[in-house]
């Protein structure tokens, strides 16, 4: 992800909740530049991400993967199962971003991560330096605190993206939890965030559904989400019945949480 950003690429991504190897593979050999396993709110426990990281590597996406909470011992353990980037949920002030930085990189590149990668070290005789020039350390930007405190956060090094839960942010603004663009609260907290973003080279990023990914690019997102796997089967799935019974389908399937 790093290497397609420093080369100007814009990524799509897909999203994973369901706990199953089979979907992470459908989700990975679709095409989605990246590919996120949902610790947080997925029903995915940590033996099954493992299994998920390689599924989306072995189909030829970047595995990546978001973190129950900013605690170093998990974040440690995705990495070393592979993940190649770690979403931070919930990330508000300085202090929370320097430590989820810390819980990503090895010493002496400004962290405090145990070396151990189990599965990185098969793959990677030169991990440790691998890893210094790949991993992507993701805090994400939800709450309208983290918004109003974002220009010191993006001076803390070792970021290399932010990404925005819609949802979170909005609930925080007075909103419903949704992508709210026309209401100004909401889309000067995304100028915000990109122009931010902008100024320090730091990738911002952010959970759309498939119709919004162009429109966020064009505001100047350099990661954005399009779906899940199970708000896509939920859409098709009814979307096919709808048919089935001559009826009209719905619209796109949210991708928010």
């Amino acid at each position: 992800m790093r290497q397609r950003w420093a080369d100007g690429d814009n990524l799509i991504g897909g999203w994973l909740s369901i706990p199953a190897t089979l979907s992470a593979e459908v989700m990975a050999r679709a095409g989605f530049d990246y590919v996120c396993v949902d610790t947080q709110h997925g029903a995915v426990e940590y033996q099954v991400t493992v299994e998920l990281i390689r599924a989306i590597e072995h189909a030829g996406s970047t595995p990546i993967v978001r973190v129950p909470w900013n605690e170093p011992g998990i974040i440690g353990k995705m990495l070393d199962a592979g993940a190649e980037g770690v979403i931070v949920p919930m990330v508000n002030t300085v202090e929370e971003a320097e430590a989820a930085v810390s819980a990503c990189r090895y010493a002496p590149q400004g962290g405090s991560r145990s070396f151990g990668p189990t599965v990185g070290r098969i793959r990677r005789d030169d991990y440790v330096e691998w890893a210094a020039e790949n991993i992507a350390v993701i805090p994400m930007i939800e709450t309208k605190q983290a918004v109003d405190n974002l220009p010191d956060i993006l001076q803390v090094p070792g970021i290399d993206a932010v990404y925005v839960g819609p949802a979170d942010l909005s609930l925080t603004l007075g909103l419903p939890p949704a992508n709210n663009d026309g209401d100004a609260a909401f889309d000067e907290a995304y100028a915000t965030i990109i122009a931010e973003c902008q100024k320090v080279g730091v990738m911002p990023g952010c959970h759309a559904t498939g119709s919004l990914v162009q429109k966020r690019f064009s505001q100047g997102m350099r990661m954005v989400t399009a779906i899940a796997d199970q708000l896509a089967l939920a859409a098709g799935a009814k979307a096919d019945l709808a048919r089935a019974r001559g009826e009209q389908a719905d619209a796109e399937s949210s991708s928010l949480y």
